[in-house]
């Protein structure tokens, strides 16, 4: 009795420190593991495949063939495509949390009716389950939903309340800013920065254009002895020194020898 005596105060101690170490970390948001109201799957409940997630609490199907929208009843997550209304706060985040779980497709989704199968839009009204866990309650369990009754959908109505009256102690999702609790706005995010139109290139400078060479001086000359002093081998029609009138031929020379 004794040994044990001595070998407890140590063991104790070290559980302490682990306990309270485990204690300190707090995830954001349950995940699948760390459920507290899991049970079995009920044998009413029908497998589906998630095609879609619209929402927090929307989702769309393949249920027995048909394409199917189902309502996660007894829920509500905060909006985020009501055109009436703004994305509220915790919105995205429940959109993304049904994401992250019915679309793995490593795990069985499935779905409970309760008496009211369908709504006024002829949406499925649902429990949904993933494995063997309610998401819905999930939902709750997390802040990312708050309890709506519509009747006489009611089967699970006290298990999701005493779920929600925790996550309200704990301050957990919306129950943790009085604006979401009244169903506030999420801050728009902020717009991309515009980025400065380039500059335009500017255009070459014109290149200069030559000035036209001055025509050549006109040379007068009285007769051909007087041009071929200058020019002795005559010259060609177009030269200044040419006259028509020392061109008696016409061959476009003139005073040509």
């Amino acid at each position: 009795m004794l040994l044990k005596k001595k070998l407890f105060k140590p063991v104790a101690a070290s559980l302490l420190s682990v306990s309270l170490l485990a204690g300190s970390f707090t995830p954001a948001f349950n995940d699948l593991s760390s459920q507290t109201a899991e049970a079995a799957l009920p044998k009413t409940a029908t497998k589906v495949t998630v095609n879609e997630v619209v929402d927090g609490d929307t989702i769309k199907v393949t249920y027995k063939g048909r394409a199917e929208t189902v309502r996660m009843i007894l829920i509500d997550t905060p909006e985020t495509k009501d055109p009436k209304k703004c994305v509220q706060l915790y919105g995205p985040e429940a959109t993304a949390y049904t994401k992250k779980y019915l679309l793995d497709k490593t795990k069985t989704v499935s779905i409970e009716f309760d008496k009211d199968t369908r709504d006024q839009y002829g949406r499925l009204l649902a429990y949904v389950y993933v494995n063997e866990t309610m998401f819905n309650e999930l939902l709750i369990q997390n802040g990312l939903a708050r309890i709506a009754v519509f009747e006489p959908n009611t089967k699970y109505l006290k298990k999701l309340q005493e779920s929600e009256n925790k996550a309200k102690s704990a301050k957990k999702g919306i129950w943790s800013n009085s604006n979401a609790i009244k169903g506030g706005c999420a801050p728009k995010p902020a717009p991309a920065p515009v980025k400065p139109a380039p500059k335009p290139t500017p255009a070459p400078a014109p290149k200069p254009v030559p000035k036209p060479a001055p025509a050549p001086k006109k040379e007068t000359f009285k007769n051909c002895t007087e041009l071929r002093k200058k020019y002795p081998n005559g010259v060609k029609k177009g030269h200044p020194a040419y006259d028509t009138k020392h061109d008696r031929d016409k061959d476009g020379w003139a005073c040509e020898r």
